[in-house]
């Protein structure tokens, strides 16, 4: 497939390169000269601009950070405008599905079909091909899309029309934060109990409380050490969670606790050392 790629950072580097190496014919989008040498001594093709990226594209994949620079890249660039009609415009981007719904009414009078499809995973599992996909949107655009998607994702997950992505992805990080949440003050009350963090950490995994959120604390020795280095990707879906929840008059529940356990968490950690989250 001719791809173009938006979005070049610790999760998308890696997503453009494993599309290279399955084959597809990727352009991925860099603004400056050292960027386009960085992408080429990896062996990826550099497009200077958006509409060089979405020229003749079968598909273009956005990875980029926040709503806004979605909307920035899908909406106000002429991204839609040079893509054929035909192609398919995947934004992999966690955020409100109103984003995701802003860029196909743009996207349809010009026959570009979007699909937002949120990931759940780290650059390790962009390695390792096994990121999780949740794609929302027509169920004939994702399978014309598994080509690509399948270069990093395992599973691919179709969960509902445009916005459902989204949706699922923002639940499931809600439910990781809570867990997280509780986690910490499961911490908190070990310590009332005279019972080191650390003692806890190694027995919990091996029993049945275990858990994704509690695996990725154990390995990281602290509850703190983890939410500093979630705490940029963490923070930001908690804000969506809360603000779509309110949009949609969904009601938190149980996972309101957790959530606000988990706040407190987040501003008591240290500044993480080792750079940005492991896991989006």
């Amino acid at each position: 497939m001719r791809l173009g790629f938006i979005g070049a950072g610790r999760m998308g580097r890696p997503m453009a390169r494993r599309l290279a190496e399955a084959g597809h014919d990727v352009r991925v989008l860099a603004r400056s000269e050292p960027a386009r040498r960085s992408l080429e001594e990896e062996g990826l093709r550099a497009a200077d601009g958006l509409a060089e990226a979405g020229a003749d594209a079968d598909a273009v994949l956005v990875c980029v950070f926040t709503d806004e620079q979605v909307r920035e890249a899908c909406l106000g660039g002429g991204l839609l405008d040079a893509m054929p009609s035909g192609s398919v415009l995947v934004v992999h981007t966690t955020g409100s599905p109103a984003t995701a719904e802003a860029v196909a009414a743009e996207a349809a009078p010009r026959g570009i079909e979007v699909l937002d499809v949120p990931v759940s995973g780290g650059p390790h599992d962009v390695a390792a091909g096994r990121l999780t996909l949740f794609a929302g949107g027509p169920a004939d655009a994702v399978e014309r899309m598994r080509p690509a998607l399948d270069a990093y994702g395992d599973p691919v997950l179709h969960v509902g029309p445009l916005g459902s992505g989204q949706r699922v992805k923002l639940l499931n990080n809600a439910l990781f934060a809570a867990q997280l949440g509780l986690l910490a003050d499961t911490v908190g009350l070990a310590a009332q109990w005279g019972l080191p963090e650390e003692a806890l950490l190694r027995a919990l995994p091996h029993g049945s409380s275990t858990s994704r959120a509690l695996a990725g604390v154990a390995s990281r020795g602290s509850v703190a050490r983890f939410t500093a280095s979630t705490a940029e990707f963490l923070g930001k879906d908690v804000a969506h969670v809360k603000k779509i929840s309110a949009e949609l008059g969904g009601d938190l529940g149980a996972l309101e606790a957790g959530l606000a356990s988990l706040a407190g968490a987040l501003g008591s950690a240290p500044q993480a050392a080792a750079g940005p989250a492991d896991r989006e």
